[in-house]
């Protein structure tokens, strides 16, 4: 479970950005703006992030709030996973990103998938959708659902992306350093679960 103080920055950004989004009287537009200012402050005080790095990407969103969505690419090969090296920190994940509008999650999936590990696949189904704070990831302003779709290579071949340095495929006791900020060791641990089990239901979490 993510802390308190995060869950409550988080809420009160949320309360701040919807207040902001309808309210009419400028009493209640200094509130929810105050609001939205010590919701920037705690997460200033408690992480490594600057000020001015929260207020941007934290606390700039406009309309009612939601959560983010991150999709990451399941691609197996000779009972191997396929996991790309970040650039950013160094670590392993499942292709993926933050999804972007005007594509599916399955085209997400496909279109992260060559972007960064240079794979041409076909999606096939939804593995998982999973709420991130019940996850063991790093602090996250955001409030995110990460969607595990299984996807089928096609065509291609390995290639690094602007975001990457390194593509390679690994079996469940060969696993690299993992970017946790992006996937788990638990959740790539589960994805092994569908690859053994074909017809394990989705979870939902």
């Amino acid at each position: 479970m993510e802390p308190k103080w995060l869950e409550w920055a988080k809420q009160m950004q949320a309360i701040a950005q919807t207040g902001l989004t309808y309210a009419k009287d400028v009493y209640d537009i200094e509130r929810y703006e105050a609001l939205r200012q010590m919701s920037i402050e705690i997460l200033a005080e408690y992480t490594s992030i600057s000020y001015e790095q929260i207020a941007l990407a934290f606390a700039s969103d406009k309309g009612y709030t939601t959560p983010k969505t991150d999709i990451r690419a399941v691609v197996f090969r000779d009972n191997k996973i396929l996991l790309v090296q970040e650039k950013i920190d160094g670590g392993w994940s499942m292709p993926g990103g933050w999804s972007d509008i005007g594509y599916s999650p399955k085209e997400i999936a496909v279109k992260e998938t060559q972007e960064e590990a240079g794979f041409d696949t076909a999606a096939i189904r939804l593995l998982a959708v999973l709420d991130k704070k019940f996850h063991n990831h790093p602090p996250s302003p955001y409030h995110v659902y990460k969607m595990f779709i299984l996807c089928e290579i096609i065509g291609g071949e390995a290639a690094a992306g602007v975001e990457t340095s390194d593509v390679g495929f690994f079996g469940i006791d060969e696993l690299p350093e993992l970017s946790i900020e992006r996937n788990t060791l638990e959740q790539v641990q589960l994805m092994f679960e569908y690859l053994h089990n074909p017809n394990k239901e989705v979870i939902v979490d």
